[in-house]
């Protein structure tokens, strides 16, 4: 099985399990602070686009060690996924530990890493079994393309080649990636949107919420317009009953007044 060593890694007395696998090499993020921009950008719209998926787990620069009782077999993925293991936090990756390697492991190229990214690494993760390997050149320089994907088939990895737009169609993550400018961006084709990082989507979801908040109040101010406004009309309908109902007794009382005015009358002439 072809493995991967970084230069200078432990020379290594077995100890405690945590000690046996650190999580840091001592040596400082080799990247340009577009990397960096770029890289947390990714992690940040990955776990915001899976937060209501709790199995899956997201993480980036964070050791992976891939053989048990070896600390030297290491290497550190700028981006993985991984499905079915739960979101917990983790010091490091062990591939034994988890039971699986990522589903899919994307590479930021540099011109210190490129080579390596096509070579070692390509072979490294078909050997683990990571479904999907992407690798991306934000600056340009370094791949044949800026957005290369490779797809794991009988053990092998398989180029996949973009589309018209560029892009290239991440079947583990069910998403669309583009990279154009030196712009790495997800695209979600079910929803037909592009990935938002977490603060932007609580604020479109705290706008979403205001907007039927005021709805809910609008249609609650409208239904008890209606109320009143039944209430009103009730009301005027009751009046104008008891009016009607008042002048027939008046109408009423006053036709048996003159009834009882005309039978005097009668009365009268007949006696004289």
């Amino acid at each position: 099985m072809a493995m991967f060593e970084k230069e200078g890694r432990l020379g290594y007395v077995p100890t405690e399990e945590h000690s046996l696998y650190p999580e840091t090499d001592g040596k400082p993020m080799a990247a340009s602070d577009e990397h960096r921009r770029v890289l947390i950008g990714i992690l940040r719209g990955l776990e915001s686009f899976f937060r209501d998926t709790p199995d899956v787990y997201v993480s980036g620069d964070i050791l992976m060690y891939y053989v048990q009782g070896d600390p030297r077999r290491v290497v550190s993925p700028d981006v993985l996924v991984t499905f079915g293991i739960g979101r917990k936090a983790r010091r490091t990756y062990q591939v034994w530990v988890e039971g699986k390697p990522p589903d899919f492991v994307m590479e930021l190229s540099s011109k210190t890493t490129y080579q390596g990214d096509l070579t070692e690494k390509l072979d490294l993760y078909a050997e683990l079994g990571v479904s999907e390997y992407f690798l991306a050149d934000i600056e340009g320089l370094y791949l044949p393309s800026p957005l290369m994907g490779f797809r794991l088939v009988a053990g092998q990895y398989q180029a996949v080649s973009p589309d018209a737009a560029g892009s290239i169609h991440a079947l583990s993550l069910g998403l669309d990636v583009h990279c154009v400018d030196g712009d790495l961006q997800f695209y979600d084709p079910v929803k037909d949107e592009w990935l938002q990082l977490p603060e932007v989507v609580a604020e479109t979801r705290a706008e979403e919420a205001t907007v039927r908040a005021e709805e809910a109040t609008a249609r609650a101010e409208a239904e008890s317009l209606a109320r009143q406004e039944a209430t009103v009309r009730a009301q005027a309908a009751e009046s104008l009953a008891r009016q009607e109902a008042m002048a027939r007794a008046e109408a009423e009382s006053e036709n048996a007044r003159l009834r009882a005015e005309l039978a005097r009358l009668r009365g009268t002439r007949s006696n004289s």
